[in-house]
């Protein structure tokens, strides 16, 4: 990525401003300069043998990388709640992994509480080869200064589990723990998720099955939670195509025990590219390709000096699903160095239940 620092979400979300690049030169190279050309860092090909502990860990060889935490969660009077956590990886360029602050990774953090009437939210930076952020793989730990995603003893490689979780703001934070009884998933075919017709792609696979447990705060008031939780690990060297503007994402629980993992593409010309997987209860996943399937905004809202479409209709024949998603707090914006919208929804229709929506280039 030359020597620009440019951190995004899943494929990044990030630290433009921190070099003075503007948003013009950004757009032309795809949401967050995505698109940019990645010369020098390794390539996402099909057919990777996924290996763990080992891909818990850092991937220098290549741009970006995340490891991204969101959870739904509910008070003993029914009350709901969102949590993010995430920790992003950007290589500024390609190379031996330099010592000290001569490393060439920058690190970003990005944590939320949401209620029904309120979102907050927080940033952290951190260099490379210092200490100040990074991710170890046994024991388990990824952190950004005080912010920790830690194994707990016994954890098991296979499914990333038991967790602690913790984050804190200004005026937010939270402490929880996440449980899963159930492997990880891949995704796309096999681990190998596309993102255009033109070979860009990352390594992504989920534990969409966490149950939570714990704590949070928003102002000074505590509040015990429990809920489901899903993470993704996503790393990639090019994840869009420089025409890709953004993306709408979603992650959805349902109430049957089949998780839903579905996103779009957004293309300039209009033909944007939904890419997605099935996952049934036990944890098989089976790929979403079908052009049947569709994903149509149904309600906008003002955020931010923006028209955001917060409400969806999302149909896929084949599995009989056709449902309408609403958010808890449709103001559910990220107000950090590159902007997006993510929040907790639920959904009803065909069938029920909880999940996340990112939306991002808007």
């Amino acid at each position: 990525m030359n020597a620009s620092i440019k951190l995004s979400r899943r494929a990044f979300s990030g630290g433009l401003a921190l070099l003075g690049l503007g948003g013009g030169a950004a757009r032309a190279q795809g949401f967050a300069g995505l698109g940019e050309n990645a010369e020098g860092f390794a390539t996402v090909v099909p057919g990777r043998t996924f290996t763990f502990p080992a891909d818990h860990g850092p991937h220098p060889e290549f741009r970006i990388e995340w490891w991204y935490v969101t959870a739904n969660l509910r008070d003993a009077s029914g009350a709901a709640y969102g949590a993010q956590w995430t920790l992003f990886r950007q290589a500024i360029r390609p190379g031996t992994q330099q010592p000290g602050w001569a490393n060439q990774q920058i690190w970003m953090g990005h944590a939320a509480v949401t209620s029904a009437e309120t979102h907050r939210y927080g940033e952290a930076f951190a260099r490379g080869g210092v200490g100040q952020a990074g991710v170890e793989t046994k024991p388990f730990h990824a952190w950004i200064d005080g912010w920790d995603m830690r194994g707990l003893d016994g954890m098991l490689d296979a499914t990333l589990a038991p967790l602690d979780l913790k984050a804190s703001g200004s005026d937010f934070s939270y402490a929880l723990r996440l449980d899963a009884d159930r492997s990880l998933v891949l995704q796309g075919d096999a681990g190998y998720s596309r993102k255009s017709d033109r070979g860009q792609a990352s390594y992504y696979y989920s534990q969409p099955f966490f149950n939570v447990s714990g704590l949070i705060s928003i102002g000074d008031r505590p509040v015990d939670v429990t809920g489901l939780a899903w993470m993704d690990r996503e790393w990639s060297s090019q994840p869009l195509g420089p025409d890709q503007t953004g993306w709408d994402w979603f992650s959805l629980h349902l109430n049957t025990g089949e998780k839903l993992m579905l996103y779009w593409l957004r293309q300039q010309d209009g033909r944007n590219k939904m890419f997605g997987n099935w996952i049934a209860p036990d944890g098989r996943s089976v790929e979403i390709a079908s052009a049947d399937n569709s994903i149509t905004p149904i309600g906008m809202t003002d955020v931010a000096g923006r028209k955001i479409p917060t409400a969806w209709r999302v149909a896929i024949p084949a599995r009989g699903l056709a449902i309408e998603t609403t958010p808890l707090n449709a103001k559910s914006w990220m107000g950090t160095s590159f902007p997006y919208w993510e929040g907790p929804i639920h959904f009803a229709g065909s069938h029920a239940g909880l999940g996340y929506l990112e939306m991002t280039g808007y």
